[in-house]
């Protein structure tokens, strides 16, 4: 695939930012829908405090689930703050921002995951995953079926968690990253068609919870970074997280 046709088709963009030094570790993320960070503090080994920042967000709802993840993670170890902790009960950007921050606790530096996702024309997307700069995964999604490469085709981004295991270590991370950005990155075909409310969705995140799901209206502000000279990550958050 040919990176700047990727680049130059209208589609959508997420950036993840992990900055990582002793005692401390954030991860920060934009995409379309999102801005949000999650700073997490600790000892090498336990947890100290997860303070989660959310700039922008689709519901009114959705402020919520910064105390919620407070909650979920006080007083983990880093090896506890994983995928399969209560997820569906907190925002799950804010639940994956710190999953990264605690696999990242122990390093050292920025790392930087760039996600290209384009509009699908005939049902046909091309999904690409850069780290740091350079391309690590080139996926193409046909009518919800990956066809290339090869070894994931027949494949569905739902389906990907035993191909992603058999993946080297350092793989995985960045493979996920983009499995979930790509099953964001649908919301653009479908944001003339939401309502202002959340009803009738999966209960697979904090707002859509059915204590709070009726008071869900959208708010979010939808910023397509395709179509401009603005890139994800971050003027507002980072200027927020340093105020």
């Amino acid at each position: 695939m040919d990176r700047a046709r990727i680049d130059d088709q209208p589609g959508y963009r997420r950036r993840i930012v992990i900055d990582a030094a002793e005692g401390v570790s954030r991860a920060m993320l934009e995409d379309d829908f999102h801005s949000m960070a999650v700073t997490l503090r600790h000892d090498g080994g336990k947890v100290l405090s997860i303070e989660p920042v959310m700039e922008r967000a689709p519901w009114t709802t959705c402020p919520g689930a910064v105390a919620q993840l407070c909650l979920t993670f006080a007083g983990a170890t880093l090896a506890e703050v994983n995928a399969r902790r209560e997820k569906r009960s907190n925002c799950t950007h804010l639940h994956d921002l710190a999953v990264l921050a605690a696999a990242h606790a122990k390093d050292r530096g920025t790392f930087v995951y760039d996600v290209l996702v384009s509009d699908p024309v005939k049902g046909r997307r091309r999904l690409e995953l850069r780290q740091d700069g350079e391309v690590v995964f080139q996926w193409v999604e046909q009518d919800r079926l990956l066809v290339e490469p090869l070894d994931i085709a027949g494949l569905s981004l739902a389906t990907l968690r035993d191909w992603i295991a058999s993946l080297p270590e350092e793989k995985r991370e960045a493979a996920r990253v983009l499995q979930w950005a790509a099953m964001v990155g649908r919301g653009r075909a479908i944001m003339g068609e939401m309502t202002s409310r959340k009803v009738d969705r999966p209960a697979d995140c904090y707002a859509a919870q059915p204590e709070r799901v009726e008071e869900a209206r959208r708010i979010g502000e939808w910023i397509d970074f395709s179509s401009s000279d603005t890139r994800p990550l971050l003027s507002r958050l980072r200027e927020k997280l340093s105020s």
